[in-house]
């Protein structure tokens, strides 16, 4: 008779349940940044070969002279460099901040910069409406030719331009305005500025209005027609929401130079008479600068302005971004 603990000791035992692979799953390496980035390479090196001159542009002229930004914080000293100089912190800043032209110069920068950007930004969107009513292929093209040419005037031409129109006298829209200079009046020369602002540029910032209205699906202008909807009500509610989010991520960028007046016509404009209303960050820069060699005064202060554009450019884009969610990033 065979006893039960001689037959569970005689039984053999059960091999252990071997986990195949699984310390080959534990023990496999995992891939690193630099097997990543190969891969990447050597998948996609065609397009980085493509973007390489763009990207070596934008390193050699965006970023390299980024080391120069210190020298707002320097006393700049020819004979050391740019980095040789004496650290001096925030005092050019200060400087700048408690001059007494401080108030007059960042009043004319954000009456000019806002009339510019807000009549900049209007103008166009009503042109490129207009211009998509008209029918005719031939018509339309003739327009918007005539309205963009402006565009490629030079500067220097404007400005001549105006000084001959607005001539008192005998200038051809001078004349209906009396004996005084308008291009002297400090009250008129913003206006004066905007206005030929808008008149140079308004066409060519259309063409973009215009491409977007293109893509409008042509079943919603019949939808709307068999609801009874007239021009106006087909601007209203076709148009214009079709633009909106290329216009709002225009106003974003636009946001990004909100304190950038063009230095070259704005210095070309000024003279005795309107320069406590033309004198601007921009041109200041170039006199204190170029013109009296404070070399760290003047970068200092567009550093100034670059910070103070980089915050209108984050702050828009996210306001933008929480209301309509249309942002760059």
């Amino acid at each position: 008779m065979t006893t039960p603990s001689i037959t569970a000791a005689a039984a053999p035992s059960a091999p252990a349940t071997r986990q195949p692979y699984a310390a080959e799953a534990n023990t496999q390496k995992k891939p690193n940044i630099i097997d990543k980035l190969a891969r990447h390479f050597s998948r996609y090196w065609e397009l980085w070969v493509l973007s390489a001159p763009a990207l070596i542009f934008v390193a050699v002229f965006a970023y390299v002279p980024m080391w120069g930004i210190q020298l707002a914080f320097r006393k700049f000293d020819p004979d050391k460099g740019l980095t040789g100089g004496d650290w001096v912190g925030f005092y050019y800043f200060n400087q700048f901040f408690h001059s007494p032209l401080f108030g007059e110069i960042m009043t004319n920068t954000i009456r000019i910069s806002l009339w510019t950007l807000v009549m900049g930004f209007i103008f166009p969107i009503i042109l490129a409406l207009l211009i998509n009513q008209i029918h005719s292929t031939k018509v339309k093209g003739f327009v918007q030719t005539v309205t963009y040419m402006p565009h490629f005037i030079s500067v220097v031409v404007i400005v001549s331009m105006l000084n001959i129109f607005l001539t008192p006298g005998s200038g051809i829209i001078g004349r209906f305005l009396g004996p005084e200079s308008v291009m002297g009046n400090p009250k008129a020369i913003t206006s004066v500025y905007w206005i030929s602002e808008v008149w140079q540029h308004c066409g060519w910032n259309s063409i973009i209005y215009l491409a977007a209205l293109a893509g409008v699906d042509t079943s919603l202008y019949e939808a709307a027609k068999i609801d009874g909807a007239g021009r106006w009500q087909l601007i209203r509610t076709v148009d214009i929401p079709a633009i909106m989010p290329t216009a709002g991520i225009l106003l974003i960028l636009s946001m990004g130079s909100v304190l950038n007046v063009g230095f070259d016509k704005i210095f070309l404009m000024q003279n005795s008479l309107n320069l406590p209303a033309t004198e601007v960050i921009s041109t200041y820069t170039y006199k204190i600068g170029i013109l009296n060699s404070q070399f760290s005064y003047s970068t200092a202060i567009g550093l100034f302005n670059t910070v103070v554009n980089f915050v209108f450019l984050i702050t828009a884009n996210a306001i933008s971004k929480k209301i309509s969610e249309t942002s760059i990033f």
